[in-house]
């Protein structure tokens, strides 16, 4: 089967190249029909599109591995793919999809082998992880049409990065700017599984007299789920306001707002797989005794961020940088559960303590089991600011930073009733709607609060020993507060969890020539556990299901790179060579606990991990680019993992989520009449447990894209036609892990205790889809 999807995807690349190639003789019949025009003293065709699209290797002289997406690629793609899609094809980046279209939050992304929680992910310099468990919904973030640029940094996040958990790098994405015309830009698109968008932004160009533009931007959409019953929507505003004066002085606010309603996509474990396939679904209508309804896993949430970055020349090689950022998110990841004696909760304790009288919930006075919709609702704010002042001054650039960030995080497990016909009487679990005990107290199996306060210096000095040799230095110490409450009767109430990291760097930077240079660094990064390691989980018979523990230690990595880069006029490419060593290796998971999967860490004691990432762009003809990317790497578990008193015997084993082999074709083409892309990525097999029993086969993808400018043939006004084709392969294939586990099968302990396995789930990779989209400047 592999084969056969690796031949398929094969053919459709090679299909693609013929299909640029083939186009590029329209390129220059194009060129003298411009000439032509000016000749006869008509007025030329404006060029739509790039002369040479890089948009996939632009150059840089970071003394880093970084990786970047340009706004040539992104507006080729699929008019809904999040930030996760668009970097699929870079190195390193392994991205488990499971629709179409980016709008559902079942999606992962790893890099260099480290998890999701593990990369820290910024928008606009502000913080945009979840502050409790670290996750970054990529779904949420800022419209493709408004995203200038997504950078990539696989080895270590900027030493001024607000973000507390990237032992395995940085994702930034920059917002383009407000142009400087006024001006509006409209999508419309159609699609596979009922798919339709809209898109509008307004450009305000420039405000009077003062250097101020701004822009605002709205979109709808809505998609059927492309495997069993749903729907998702989602709408979404992006807005940013910037102004600049004096010498190099800028501001800007940019605001996002995002309302979402996605449906769950079930992640089966092998054995269902293997029995059912795509046909592992939730159930299309509602029967009694059913908790596989599909409205009852739909997800509400609610996200607002706002991001002030701010530059101030105060001098003569003297700068101010500072960024302010608050955020808000509410939102319900809810699945069906029952209540009552014969349910999964009985419905007759709260945490440890007994009830003295049955719940408010009509159905069980007679000890019935009811149906109910299990709620897991979280509750965000989030405020900060990074500020950093530079000196500039003869061969060094001196930068000292400050950072401060608070956030509140409140989660609630309780249980909303359902309508005769199974719908939710409220999807997004308010407490005035839930379930009540008889003396009218909430009911719930989890009901915690954090507050979480993160505080950092640092320290860097960037030394220019030559006209082409720079040495960095940099020193970052981050103090990180977890500070809760766990509100459910027990031996828990108040906690509290604190660890500080020191974080020394250096990197060297030669430019050996004009077209080419070297680097080589070495970082420490930290991520200290997430906050739901510090709680108790209860049964719902009274006891504990697992216990909370502050005694998880932070994870700590040193990592080296070794790097090579050529950045020429037509050709440019790059190597880089890591090693990494971790202690505490953290490894999120989900777990069961009654009914209801919850995150969960495992610590997986030391590992080490050695590889190389390539990139190369060869851009042969104007307005074409064609791009490469690989990645080898061999990560090892380093100790045995503790479980149940004993140990399984997983020094030496391969990572999880690790494979070895990725590869990557991808291009861009415009001719200013006919453009187009395609993205292939292979993927090699990767493990789902630590004990190496059981893993999932590589596959490979193949997104491809056609359009036609209509400028030229209408008003002259920017009028584009683009057709995405999705996935075109459609591979049946299982995309990623979504939850490890120790063993998938029972072990013997390295003491001779037999340890029982445990079925890791995976994602299910998306099908095959299209879209037209219609994009029109006015």
């Amino acid at each position: 089967m592999i084969g056969t999807t690796r031949k398929r995807a094969m053919r459709g690349a090679a299909m693609a190249l013929a299909m640029m190639a083939g186009t590029a003789a329209v390129a220059a019949h194009a060129a003298a029909a411009n000439d032509a025009g000016a000749a006869d003293g008509t007025r030329p065709i404006r060029v739509i599109g790039h002369p040479d699209p890089e948009g996939l290797l632009p150059d840089t002289d970071a003394p880093k591995a970084v990786s970047t997406i340009g706004a040539a690629f992104i507006e080729k793609q699929a008019a809904t793919f999040n930030a996760f899609q668009l970097v699929n094809i870079l190195p390193g980046a392994n991205v488990a999809g499971t629709d179409p279209f980016g709008l559902s939050t079942s999606s992962s992304l790893t890099l260099r082998g480290l998890g999701q929680d593990a990369i820290g992910v910024t928008m606009e310099g502000a913080p945009q992880n979840d502050i409790g468990y670290y996750f970054a919904y990529p779904a949420q973030f800022a419209d493709p049409e408004n995203v200038a640029r997504v950078e990539l940094s696989q080895g270590s996040a900027d030493i001024a990065a607000p973000v507390i958990n990237a032992v395995g790098g940085l994702l930034a994405l920059s917002l383009d700017a407000p142009h400087r015309d006024f001006g509006v830009m409209a999508d419309a698109s159609l699609g596979s599984f009922n798919e339709r968008r809209v898109f509008v932004r307004v450009d305000s160009g420039n405000l009077g007299q003062a250097p101020v533009r701004a822009f605002l931007s709205y979109s709808n959409n809505s998609a059927d789920n492309w495997r069993g019953p749903g729907v998702d929507k989602r709408q979404h505003i992006d807005a940013k306001i910037a102004g600049e004066w004096g010498n190099g002085n800028t501001a800007s606010l940019s605001v996002s707002y995002n309302d979402a309603s996605n449906s769950t996509y079930l992640s089966p474990t092998l054995a269902d797989w293997q029995a059912q396939g795509r046909g592992f679904n939730l159930s299309a209508s509602y029967g009694a005794g059913d908790l596989n309804y599909w409205r009852l896993y739909r997800q509400p949430f609610r996200n607002l961020y706002f991001a002030a970055p701010v530059h101030l020349v105060l001098g003569t090689g003297l700068t101010l940088d500072t960024t302010s950022y608050l955020q808000f998110g509410y939102g319900n990841s809810p699945y069906g559960a029952s209540l009552g004696p014969d349910g999964y909760y009985p419905g007759t304790y709260l945490g440890t303590q007994a009830l003295d009288a049955p719940l408010k919930l009509a159905g069980l006075e007679n000890g019935g089991t009811v149906n109910v919709l299990g709620n897991w609702l979280g509750e965000q704010m989030r405020a900060g600011q990074i500020a950093r002042l530079t000196l500039a001054r003869g061969a060094h650039t001196l930068t000292a930073g400050l950072w401060i960030d608070y956030g509140s995080d409140r989660v609630v497990e309780s249980f909303t009733p359902l309508g005769a016909n199974g719908d939710p009487v409220d999807g997004w679990a308010r407490d005035e709607h839930a379930v009540r005990t008889a003396d009218g107290r909430l009911f719930s199996i989890g009901d915690t609060k954090t507050i979480t306060v993160a505080k950092a210096f640092f320290l860097a000095d960037s030394v220019a020993l030559s006209p082409r040799v720079t040495l960095d230095l940099g020193f970052k110490g981050v103090d990180l507060l977890h500070a809760g409450r766990n509100n459910l009767p027990g031996n828990q109430g108040r906690l509290h969890f604190d660890s500080f990291a020191a974080l020394p760097r250096a990197a060297l930077h030669v430019r050996l020539t004009d077209r080419q240079q070297v680097f080589a660094n070495i970082t420490t990064n930290f991520r200290a556990p997430d906050e739901y390691t510090l709680y108790d989980t209860y049964d719902g018979y009274g006891g504990i299901a697992t216990y909370g523990t502050t005694a998880l230690k932070n994870e700590y990595s040193l990592a080296q790179e070794l790097g090579w880069r050529w950045q020429g006029r037509n050709l440019s490419a790059s190597a880089t060579g890591f090693h990494y060593a971790f202690r505490n290796r953290l490894v999120a998971t989900m777990a069961n606990v009654n009914g209801a999967m919850v995150n969960t860490t495992l610590n997986a004691g030391r590992q080490e991990s050695w590889g190389v990432d390539a990139e190369v762009d060869w851009r042969p003809l104007a307005g074409m680019s064609l791009y490469a990317s690989g990645e080898w790497l061999r990560a090892r578990i380093k100790d045995n993992l503790p479980a149940g008193g004993d140990f399984l015997p997983t020094a030496g084993k391969v990572a999880v989520s690790s494979p070895a082999w990725q590869f990557a074709l991808g291009g861009t083409y415009d001719d200013t009449r006919l453009f187009g892309s395609f993205a292939m990525k292979y993927l090699g097999p990767q493990f789902a447990t630590f004990m190496n029993d059981e893993r999932i086969p590589g596959y490979a993808t193949l997104d491809l894209s056609i359009g036609v400018h209509l400028a030229g043939w209408l008003d002259g006004k920017r009028t584009d036609l683009r057709l995405n084709a999705i996935n075109v392969t459609d591979p049946h294939v299982l995309s990623g892990v979504q939850a490890v586990t120790p063993a998938a099968r029972d072990t013997i302990g390295t003491g001779g205790t037999l340890i029982a396995g445990a079925a890791p789930s995976y994602y299910i990779g998306s099908g095959r889809a299209f879209m037209v989209t219609l994009a029109r400047q006015f």
